[in-house]
């Protein structure tokens, strides 16, 4: 109380006044009215439903959803609404890179071709202005370049013609930056390389091998000149390039230029497959016959030898490697130079069972077997990341060296060879995990050996590093607190990295000095170094992203049971829910498998990605699952080489295993699971039916698919089946007969293209005649004239995803029900 004065109560003045009193009366008798309405109306909202506040056209419009998103939809996939950009640097090997690495790469800005660099901004070197130039008066656009390792001229490729899936012809110029000229080294060119040295060009015209100079601008020598249409020289043949290297070159320059290695591939005993192809020329009233040699099972392969040429001497050297005679088919996988002039040859016999290892000396010209070993069960998987690591005195290297993958307890790990000229190696990583693809790269600098693994989890990568001093002490390169699948390429001196994350959030790629002792304040994709700056956010895609709503993958690991050992069958999975998704609907949503399942494969991994699934939840309310069934990779030995000699059979068994759980949820409509799939994922998709008989799965979608291991390349097949002759009841097995089986289903549909060089369309005529002999009608067909077996051919790719929704639709409203 203040200023000591006494409170008084107040008395209302209304207690005094009558008309006062009156008026407050109905004053508050209004007020409780009011209230009570007011009251009355909440109550009444809160009894309503509710509804969205969309505009009414789009309350009944399929393409959104209860909460007004858009569905995902052809049109977005077709138009590359949700396809991240992903950017290449195309790294300098530079002279003198390890000692000072500025992380340089060619790109095109500004209308030029430049050097840049990652860490200097100012660095700029403008190798070519335009992307065109004349010569003898005609226009060429550029479609390749090459600069050499000292930057002083350009190889340049223009008028390709695309071969086979990953070879192309074309004619290939010179451009030298001082006197801005271009020299043309020759037209239908196979492919060029530059040597080391920044001089010599090895190429291969006519499937023979020749030098360019740049220093006199012409060709100075034929390295071979035995090259025809079945004998390859410096280039694969077709199940070479496809199954073997997949790259469109077979020679190897060493590491000063003294020395050239190639491949010389004798194809004449190899069988001839002939294509028709009908609609090439409007013109033409007759089809265009096409013949490729093209080894099937059991059949002659096509016969490699090992060459070195000695740009000194100009003479060519064959090593005799053990085994190395035409009858016994020895394939050659990989070639890598471990020193000057010392060059590591792979080798397997045909169904890769046995893994031999020569060593070939080109000065003393001799060759030796330095490993042999048995793949034990399995198989050997075709690698090409062997990885050379040079004598280093000062770090207890005395000897060339190299890292390759090696399985060691079941799993694919690394080993360190210390001396290239032995068997003895070091154990670089171990546990029940794997390497992925083996070595990316090594840092002699910091003695670091990079690598990609999963460690955390096989449906993830993440990048790692060792010291290879003390390979015990794994270093996390990249943040495994996060779900992640990364990739990186390396500058030539190691020291900058391009990090790219694939997801499964939104990718970013981004440039990281891995020598840099900074740390980055906020940690995003790398642990280890310092993020310097992005190169792609993909920024755009997280803007749409919020109009639609994209249905998610959930990845789980299904259990299907025991094994024939009383053992769980662990398997990985993910499943897509369909916009507005309601589990308490009974028996309501079909289920639509996608599988391919091949030997040593992976669909199920966290990447981002926005496609046909998406689109088949979107549009068709269905349930989307995919397993990785037993034959699948990134498991371990165990694993995958179930399947080995009976293809089909394990692969199948796991996706009727998975049917069989998700009928069993009650929100599932058992009577509409189907299943697709491509290529190996078609034939998987004919065998589970096959083996299902209509249980089920009442439906399938078959693209492209081999229906009898015979008919499918020698090189693919035996890997994993022997040849017909040693395995004469697996191949039997293995192929798609038992058609009456089929029947059973409600109604599968088959496609493919007639000009599928690698899946040939021999496969399904066989299969359809097998269904007439059978009496067997419950299919549907249709064929994509000239089409590979990517089936893009005059709008194919359009029409085959628009023909596999619509069947999938009618198929989940029950219009192929018997």
């Amino acid at each position: 109380m203040e200023g000591g004065e006494e409170e008084v109560e107040r008395i209302p003045d209304e207690i005094f006044n009558p008309k006062k009193k009156q008026l407050l009366d109905r004053l508050i008798r209004v007020g409780l009215i009011l209230v009570l309405l007011i009251w009355g109306t909440v109550l009444l909202l809160r009894s309503i439903p509710y509804h969205s506040s969309r505009p009414d056209s789009q309350k009944t419009d399929p393409n959104y959803t209860n909460d007004g998103k858009l569905k995902v939809s052809f049109a977005n996939v077709r138009n590359n609404t949700f396809l991240p950009k992903y950017h290449e640097l195309q790294w300098i090997i530079a002279d003198k890179a390890e000692e000072d690495d500025l992380g340089l790469y060619v790109t095109f800005m500004n209308d030029s071709y430049v050097v840049k660099s990652v860490y200097e901004d100012s660095y700029n070197n403008v190798l070519l202005k335009g992307n065109t130039f004349l010569h003898n008066g005609q226009n060429f656009t550029v479609q390749s370049i090459v600069a050499s390792p000292d930057l002083k001229q350009l190889l340049i490729r223009t008028n390709s013609v695309q071969n086979w899936r990953h070879s192309t012809f074309g004619s290939y110029f010179v451009y030298d930056e001082k006197s801005s000229s271009f020299d043309l080294i020759g037209n239908d060119l196979a492919l060029a390389i530059w040597s080391p040295n920044s001089d010599d060009i090895a190429y291969v015209q006519d499937n023979n091998i020749y030098i360019y100079s740049t220093t006199s601008k012409e060709t100075v020598r034929a390295v071979t000149n035995d090259g025809s249409s079945f004998l390859f020289n410096g280039k694969p043949d077709w199940v070479y390039e496809e199954e073997v290297f997949e790259d469109d070159k077979a020679l190897w320059w060493s590491s000063t230029g003294d020395y050239l290695a190639f491949l010389k591939i004798d194809e004449s005993e190899v069988g001839e497959f002939v294509i028709p192809y009908y609609v090439q020329n409007d013109k033409d009233v007759y089809p265009e016959m096409r013949s490729i040699k093209y080894p099937k099972s059991g059949t002659p392969n096509p016969h490699a030898e090992v060459w070195v040429y000695s740009m000194k001497d100009e003479t060519s050297y064959h090593p005799r490697i053990n085994g190395d005679k035409k009858d016994e088919s020895l394939l050659i996988t990989e070639v890598t130079w471990v020193g000057d002039s010392n060059v590591l040859i792979k080798a397997t016999d045909r169904s890769s069972d046995v893994l031999t290892i020569f060593l070939v000396d080109t000065i003393a010209k001799t060759s030796n077997v330095v490993r042999n070993e048995s793949a034990r069960g399995g198989w050997w998987e075709i690698t090409h990341n062997t990885l050379f690591i040079p004598a280093n005195k000062a770090l207890d290297r005395p000897h060339n060296g190299y890292v390759d993958i090696v399985p060691i307890d079941g799993y694919n790990h690394l080993a360190f060879f210390e001396n290239s000229n032995n068997s003895y190696f070091k154990k670089l990583t171990k546990g029940e995990w794997e390497v992925v693809n083996g070595p990316l790269a090594f840092d002699s600098k910091e003695n670091r050996l990079y690598f990609i693994s999963t460690q955390k989890n096989s449906t993830e990568r993440h990048v790692y590093c060792i010291d290879l001093k003390s390979p015990d002490d794994i270093i996390e390169v990249t943040d495994t607190a996060e779900d992640g699948v990364y990739d990186v390429s390396f500058s030539s001196g190691r020291r900058f990295g391009l990090l790219t994350y694939k997801g499964p959030k939104v990718p970013y790629q981004k440039i990281v000095d891995f020598h840099s002792h900074k740390i980055d304040k906020h940690t995003e994709g790398n642990g280890l170094g310092e993020t310097l700056y992005y190169l792609e956010r993909n920024e755009e895609i997280s803007k749409t992203l919020d109009d639609y709503s994209v249905p998610k993958k959930i990845f789980k690991e299904l259990n299907l049971g025991k094994d024939e050992s009383g053992v769980d069958i662990l398997v990985n999975s993910y499943e897509i829910f369909p916009n507005d998704f309601d589990e308490t609907l009974d028996g309501h949503y079909p289920v639509f498998f996608f599988a391919y399942g091949g030997p040593n494969s992976q669909q199920v991994i966290k990447t981002f990605s926005v496609g046909f699934n998406e689109v088949v939840a979107s549009q068709l309310n269905a349930v989307v699952v995919v397993v990785d069934g037993r034959g699948t990779g990134f498991k371990g030995q165990s694993f995958r080489a179930l399947v080995r000699d009976k293809l089909g059979d394990y692969e199948a068994r796991d996706q009727i295993s998975a049917a069989s759980l998700y009928s069993s949820l009650s929100f599932v409509d058992s009577q509409k699971i189907s299943l697709f799939g491509w290529s190996y994922g078609g034939y998987l998709t004919l065998k589970t039916l096959e083996k299902d008989a209509g249980k089920h799965f009442k439906y399938g979608m078959s693209v492209a698919p081999v229906t009898d291991w015979r008919f499918y390349d020698s090189v693919y097949t035996e890997r994993y089946m022997h040849t017909p002759q040693e395995n004469f009841d697996g191949y039997v097995e293995s192929s798609v007969h038992n058609v009456t089986a089929l029947a059973q289903a409600n109604r599968f549909l088959l496609m493919h293209g007639t000009g599928d060089d690698n899946v040939h369309f021999q496969n399904s005529l066989k299969f359809l005649d097998l269904l007439n002999l059978n009496g067997v009608e419950n299919y549907d067909v249709h064929v994509f004239p000239d089409s590979d077996h990517s089936i893009r051919y005059h709008n194919a790719n359009v029409i085959v995803f628009d023909k596999l929704l619509a069947w999938a639709k009618h198929a989940f409203n029950g219009e192929y029900v018997k």
